[in-house]
C-alpha cells in the first residue's frame, strides 16, 4: 500500500506495543495487524425485517477485504424499524435516530483510525445516516445497501406493508373480513429485506448507487439474491482498490453527482423522504441543496417507473428491468455523466459496461422519456401563504382531479387525534385534514403519517381528501399529500394559524399551497408560544438543535 495509513498511527512503533497486544487479543496475527485496517459498519439487529440478513452479507464483505489483502473490524449501529414504530410514540424517535447513526460512526471510525469503510445499511433513517457518516469523515468508503424484500402473495395479487395498513381501512368500511385482513398480516411481508415497494428504504438504496457511493446494480438486488452476496464481497475487494488509489467520498459526492440523484429520484417517483435526506448528507460536504433545485429537475425530468405505492409493480420488477442503470441510460442526455463513483470510473463508463438482461420487461416497466408515466418528475415543491418556505408532495401518486383541490379545513394538533376522527368518519369529501405540531421540533421527532394516509386510502376517500402537515409522510403513502410544511406550527408557521372551516387552496401543477384568510384575521390568531412536548431525553435534545424541513431537518 504506497498512500500512508490513517492506522499506522494506531500500530506503528515501540510506543504502540500495548496497542498490538490489544490487536493481538483479538487474534490479529502480525500480518493481519500489518495490512490496512478496513471498518465494516453493519446496522444488523434482530428487529428489523429489512436488517436481519445483514449478519450474511457482512461475512460476504470481510471475505472480499480479506481477498483483497485488508483486516476488517465489524461493529454495529442502531436501526429503527418505521413500519414497527408507525402510529405511536416510538415515530417521534424515527428521524432523530438517523444523527445518532451518523455519529456513532464518526466516534468509531475516528477513535479506531480505520482507514477505510464498507457500510451495509438498510431502511429509512439508516440509510442517510450511513451516507451522513460517510461525507463527514471522508475516507475511503463503499455501501452495500441490504436489498428489498420479495413481495408477497395473498390470493392471485402481490402485496407489500402499504396492503396490510390500507387493509384496516378497508376492513373498518366493511370492504375487506376479519380473516381477509389476517390472510394480509400473514402473507404481505414474506422474508428479510426492505419493504417491497419504493417507499423510503429502497429509494434511499437507489440515491445511494445515483450518487455512485454503491456497484452498479447494488440497490434493486433483492436481500435473498445470491447476488446480494457477490456484490458483497465484490465491494469488499473493491474498497481496497479505491483506499489504493485514494479515492474519497468528497470526490464522488459532487453538486453534480446530487444532482445526477434528485434527477433519478424523479425518474422513478421516489418518496418525500429525500428532500430531508440528501439535503442533510451534502450539508455534512458544505454543499447546499434548496428545495428549488428539487423543483426545477423535478419540472425538467419526466416519470418513469411507477413502483408501488403510486403503481402496480414491485422493486423485482424494477429490478428485473435494469434498475437504476437502466434509468440512467433512458434519462443520461440529463445526467453528469463525468462524475466519478466507487468503482474507479465515471457514470459514462459505468453506463458503457452495462447491459439490459430482460429487455421486454425493461420496457414495461421503465418508460422512455418520449412515453413516460408523467411529464415532470415524482415530487413537486410548494410555495404560498400557507407554506413560504415550502411544502412537498409526492405529485405522481395523486389522482389527476386532485391536483387542483380547495376545500374546508379540518385541524387536528397531533396524529392521533386526526386517526380517532377518521376513523370515528368525521372527515368527509372534500376535507383538507390538517395535522400540525409534528414537524422535527414540534413532534418531535417528524413522525410519519402512515396509518392516517393508508386509512383514508382504505376508506375510498383518497381522491377526494387531501392531508397537510408539517410532519411527514411514509414513501407508501399515496394520495394529496402535502408534508413538510414550512415554518411548522411550533415556529409559529402559518399552519399554527389555520381553525376549523378556513378554506385551503392546493394546487400542485403551478405549485401552490395557500390558505384563504386575510392577513388581518390571521394576526389576531397569533398563539403564546410553544411549549415542547417532552421535557427530557434524546427527544427534548433533538427539538432544541433541530432545523426546520426545509433545511433537511440538520443539526
Amino acid at each position: 500500500m504506497t498512500i500512508p495509513l490513517r492506522s499506522d498511527s494506531l500500530k506503528k512503533g515501540v510506543e504502540r506495543a500495548p496497542h498490538r497486544s490489544l490487536l493481538k487479543a483479538l487474534g490479529n496475527t502480525d500480518e493481519e495487524i500489518e495490512r490496512p485496517f478496513v471498518g465494516v459498519v453493519n446496522s444488523w439487529n434482530e428487529f428489523v425485517p429489512g436488517h436481519i440478513h445483514l449478519d450474511k452479507i457482512a461475512e460476504a464483505v470481510k471475505a472480499g477485504i480479506r481477498l483483497a489483502g485488508g483486516t476488517p473490524f465489524e461493529f454495529n449501529t442502531i436501526g429503527i424499524c418505521d413500519g414497527l414504530a408507525m402510529g405511536h410514540e416510538g415515530m417521534k424517535y424515527s428521524l432523530p435516530s438517523r444523527e445518532v447513526i451518523a455519529d456513532s460512526i464518526e466516534l468509531m471510525i475516528q477513535a479506531h483510525r480505520m482507514d477505510a469503510m464498507v457500510l451495509i445499511p438498510t431502511c429509512d433513517k439508516i440509510v442517510p445516516g450511513h451516507l451522513m457518516a460517510l461525507a463527514r469523515i471522508d475516507i475511503p468508503s463503499i455501501v452495500v445497501t441490504g436489498g428489498p424484500m420479495c413481495y408477497g402473495y395473498v390470493g392471485d395479487e402481490g402485496a407489500d406493508l402499504i396492503s396490510v395498513f390500507e387493509g384496516i381501512g378497508k376492513f373498518r368500511e366493511g370492504k375487506l373480513s376479519e380473516e381477509e385482513l389476517q390472510e394480509l398480516e400473514n402473507f404481505a411481508c414474506c422474508g428479510a429485506g426492505s419493504c417491497a415497494g419504493l417507499f423510503t428504504a429502497n429509494t434511499m438504496a437507489c440515491m445511494t448507487e445515483a450518487l455512485g457511493m454503491s456497484l452498479p446494480g447494488c440497490a434493486t438486488t433483492h436481500a435473498v439474491d445470491a447476488k446480494k452476496m457477490r456484490i458483497a464481497k465484490r465491494s469488499g475487494m473493491k474498497i481496497m482498490d479505491i483506499l489504493g488509489r485514494n479515492i474519497l467520498p468528497s470526490q464522488i459526492l459532487t453538486q453534480e453527482a446530487f444532482e445526477n440523484a434528485i434527477r433519478i429520484d424523479m425518474a422513478i417517483g421516489g418518496s418525500t423522504n429525500t428532500l430531508l435526506h440528501l439535503p442533510a448528507i451534502a450539508n455534512e460536504l458544505g454543499i447546499k441543496l434548496e428545495l428549488g433545485i428539487f423543483d426545477r429537475l423535478s419540472r425538467e425530468t419526466p416519470h418513469l417507473v411507477n413502483l408501488r405505492p403510486g403503481g402496480k409493480h414491485f422493486m423485482l420488477d424494477f429490478d428485473r428491468a435494469g434498475g437504476v442503470p437502466a434509468v440512467m441510460n433512458r434519462i443520461k442526455d440529463l445526467l453528469n455523466l463525468d462524475v466519478i463513483t466507487v468503482t474507479g470510473k465515471s457514470l459514462k463508463e459505468n453506463l458503457e459496461d452495462f447491459k439490459i438482461i430482460n429487455p421486454s420487461k425493461n420496457r414495461e416497466v421503465i418508460k422512455t422519456i418520449n412515453d413516460p408515466y408523467h411529464r415532470e418528475g415524482g415530487i413537486a415543491v410548494l410555495f404560498g401563504s400557507l407554506a413560504p418556505m415550502g411544502a412537498v408532495v409526492k405529485q405522481s401518486a395523486v389522482n389527476e382531479k386532485m391536483l387542483v383541490h380547495k376545500g374546508p379545513a379540518r385541524v387536528f394538533n397531533s396524529e392521533e387525534e386526526a386517526k380517532n376522527a377518521i376513523s370515528n368518519k368525521e372527515i368527509k369529501e372534500g376535507d383538507v385534514v390538517v395535522i400540525r405540531y409534528e414537524g422535527p421540533k414540534g413532534g418531535p421527532g417528524m413522525r410519519e403519517m402512515l396509518e392516517v394516509t393508508s386509512t383514508i386510502v382504505g376508506m375510498g376517500l383518497s381522491d377526494s381528501v387531501a392531508l397537510i402537515t408539517d410532519g411527514r409522510f411514509s414513501g407508501g403513502t399515496r394520495g394529496p399529500c402535502i408534508g413538510h410544511v414550512s415554518p411548522e406550527a411550533a415556529e409559529g408557521g402559518p399552519i399554527s394559524l389555520v381553525e376549523n372551516g378556513d378554506i385551503i387552496e392546493i394546487d400542485i401543477p403551478n405549485r401552490r399551497l395557500n390558505l384563504l384568510v386575510g392577513e388581518d384575521i390571521l394576526e389576531n390568531r397569533r398563539r403564546k408560544e410553544f411549549k415542547p412536548k417532552i421535557k427530557k431525553g434524546y427527544l427534548r435534545r433533538y427539538s432544541r438543535e433541530v432545523s426546520s424541513a426545509d433545511k433537511g431537518a440538520v443539526f
